[in-house]
């Protein structure tokens, strides 16, 4: 979709989205717990991985460095080694256990990809070090947005491809407007729109930004199972403007009964997931990165030579 610079409207939408409203420490503790079962129950997060994986498909490009960034347990940067063969790729994930889960999929004897315990918003990588950076669903857990997708932008070469996805606004609509009828805490994430997000890749300076949204829809058999997956998973809300402590069973039964006017005419219950995929292309050496501060650019040492006397 072709996209224009912001206007002030987009820019707040921005800094709405850039607020600390996560509580990393309570997201860390929930994917770690999730680790071992996660891959039987990321159903949804197995299928957008397959999409997003297929968008490299026709694509002549030969990376010698990939990274996975929110790898979870491996299962994609193992297909991104079989993929690109003779290239380092490195799966990255803040969660260690998830990272141990992955060695499975790194294998023993012939290790396919290395593994890096980092948190995305502080990428412990060079600049302009990267061919490909590859993220599934992991972009809607950062607080600050442009933040991140200047740093992203910093590690990627000149040339080099961003892919990734993430959630956007109506995502688990039903579930909102549900806790909506039971009380005004808050209770899911909020999600970014495609314009947000397509502002923030052109600011960071991506060259030929290019997204997409799908809307799918998963069912249920009962509302609980949607509940007992996202725990499973470890997408559980986890804003730092939560309610502390356990959900009384009184409010969980309130929520089970509002979410009971989505039942489908097939005795289904539906969950909503609007899925955003990007992907650009690293810009030319010196190109700038816009902020609020206005523009910055930066050229590595080795590039600007001696002076001739």
């Amino acid at each position: 979709m072709p996209l224009k610079a912001g206007n002030v409207k987009e820019r707040q939408r921005i800094k709405h989205v850039s607020n600390n409203i996560f509580d990393k420490t309570a997201i860390k503790r929930a994917f770690g717990r999730a680790a071992e079962d996660y891959t039987r129950h990321a159903r949804l997060q197995a299928e957008v991985a397959g999409r997003l994986l297929e968008r490299l498909d026709g694509l002549k490009f030969e990376p010698k460095t990939v990274v996975d960034l929110g790898c979870g347990p491996g299962v994609q940067a193992k297909a991104l080694s079989q993929r690109f063969r003779d290239a380092r790729v490195v799966a990255m994930d803040w969660s260690l256990p998830m990272l141990h889960c992955a060695g499975a999929e790194r294998g023993w004897l012939r290790k396919r990809f290395d593994r890096v315990a980092a948190d995305a918003s502080a990428l412990p990588l060079a600049e302009s070090s990267v061919d490909l950076l590859y993220s599934n669903l992991m972009l809607q857990w950062s607080d600050d947005l442009p933040a991140m997708l200047n740093g992203f932008r910093r590690i990627l070469k000149p040339g080099g491809l961003v892919l990734f996805s993430t959630f956007g606004p109506d995502t688990l609509v039903e579930l909102r407007e549900a806790w909506r009828r039971v009380d005004e805490q808050p209770h899911v994430s909020p999600f970014a729109d495609v314009q947000t997000i397509g502002d923030a890749m052109m600011r960071a300076g991506f060259g030929e930004p290019v997204l997409d949204t799908d809307w799918i829809t998963t069912t249920y058999t009962k509302p609980r199972a949607l509940l007992d997956e996202l725990k499973a998973i470890g997408a559980t809300y986890a804003g730092s403007d939560r309610q502390r402590g356990l959900t009384g069973p009184s409010k969980i039964r309130a929520l089970l009964d509002a979410y009971e006017s989505t039942r489908m005419a097939s005795g289904l219950y539906p969950a909503t997931w609007e899925v955003v995929y990007a992907s650009a292309w690293g810009p030319d050496e010196g190109a700038p990165i816009r902020n609020i501060h206005g523009e910055e650019a930066s050229v590595s040492v080795a590039s600007i030579g001696r002076r001739k006397r």
